[in-house]
């Protein structure tokens, strides 16, 4: 049992999600409802759409992605104290370094080009985070506001570079020439293929793999190494960071430099791995359910990984459901996602004080003799 205020583990870090995903999909089964149509089958048809065939499943774990990415962007942000809300604006600047390299240096072979794709990815989103979190560390502006900001400069400096710089040669569409053939990242279906192993076509790429190394690497850095000791230290307490001789503006900066770079993963899914050129507003939104995420997630590596599986399931599975039930749009189905937003997030704690009830020990009456 749990003293009053605390909760076990198990109850945190799974029951609590479960609960608030359980009202989520209550409340979404009476707007099923209200729009005339069977909730249950409604579901039904939203897991076949997300996991019921080789392609589903492939679209899904794409997606899935996505989100892996930017959860692991706002984790790493939010153990140092922060809120990391320009996960979209990096990743979309992560893309032209992304850009460049697929289109210039493409004469190298794959071996060379697709690491330093990725690391160009990287600095580009890591600098475009490093910004806020140097006017935090030694200036006093507030990340959440810096980072807001830089999504819109983010979104204007990349309209300007596919329109006027980049764009493809004699073409009237906004976007880039196609990257040299040797900087792309394979799908997984060719790799298995490869290796005699068969499974459906589908958009999913190498990118999977990374963004699960990157999760390892993400357990590795905050919990066993003392540069992550130093960053949560830093978002616990700040005044007993600076006692133990830690610099807080150091490991803000830090922090949010590879927060950054995790967020730039969306450049290397996106463009080096199913679009194979740089496109408007590739980001499509994944920055923002990014921070859904990780506060489904915990800002734990396993459960970003089975909350990014989640909205994975209900990108590709509500695009499904929208297409065999009329009724239910597209739209219903982002209000869907937002219900999920909701509850994950701004009503994270509706169950906490009664489970906190349920599973404190009682005190024990000191008798006195």
């Amino acid at each position: 049992m749990a003293t009053r205020g605390e909760l076990p583990a198990w109850v945190n870090l799974g029951l609590i999600p479960l609960l608030n995903l359980t009202a989520a999909f209550l409340v979404s089964g009476l707007i099923v409802l209200a729009l005339g149509e069977n909730p249950i089958e409604a579901v039904r048809l939203l897991i076949f759409g997300a996991f019921g065939y080789g392609e589903a499943i492939g679209y899904t774990l794409f997606y899935a992605t996505n989100f892996i990415f930017t959860g692991l962007a706002v984790a790493i942000a939010f153990h140092c104290g922060l809120f990391n809300i320009g996960g979209e604006g990096q990743a979309y600047v992560a893309g032209l370094g992304v850009t460049l390299v697929g289109l210039y240096l493409g004469f190298l072979p794959f071996i060379l080009v697709v690491p330093i794709a990725i690391l160009a990815a990287a600095a580009f989103g890591g600098f475009w985070a490093f910004i806020p979190g140097y006017l935090q560390a030694k200036r006093g502006s507030h990340v959440v506001i810096t980072t807001i900001m830089f999504n819109f400069i983010a979104a204007a400096l990349m309209t300007y570079m596919v329109v006027n710089v980049l764009i493809k040669p004699g073409s009237q569409i906004p976007e880039s020439d196609r990257y040299a053939a040797s900087t792309l990242l394979p799908k997984l279906h060719e790799i298995l293929a490869f290796i005699g192993l068969e499974i459906s076509r589908s958009p999913l790429n190498l990118a999977f793999i990374i963004a699960l190394i990157c999760c390892v690497a993400f357990w590795l850095f905050v919990w066993k190494t003392k540069w992550g000791y130093a960053i949560r230290v830093v978002g616990a307490n700040e005044h007993a960071a600076v006692y133990g001789g830690i610099s807080p503006a150091k490991q803000i900066m830090i922090a949010m430099t590879i927060s950054g770079a995790l967020a730039a993963g969306v450049a290397l899914n996106e463009l080096l791995g199913s679009q194979h050129r740089l496109i408007l507003n590739f980001p499509s939104g994944f920055g923002f359910v990014g921070i859904a995420v990780a506060l489904m997630g915990r800002n734990h590596p396993v459960g970003i990984i089975l909350a990014s599986l989640l909205f994975g399931a209900l990108y590709q599975g509500g695009s499904e459901l929208s297409f065999d039930m009329p009724t239910i749009s597209r739209d219903i189905v982002v209000v869907i996602q937002g219900l999920v937003i909701l509850f994950a997030g701004a009503l994270e704690h509706m169950f906490r004080p009664s489970l906190e009830a349920l599973f404190a020990r009682p005190e024990r009456a000191e008798a006195t003799l």
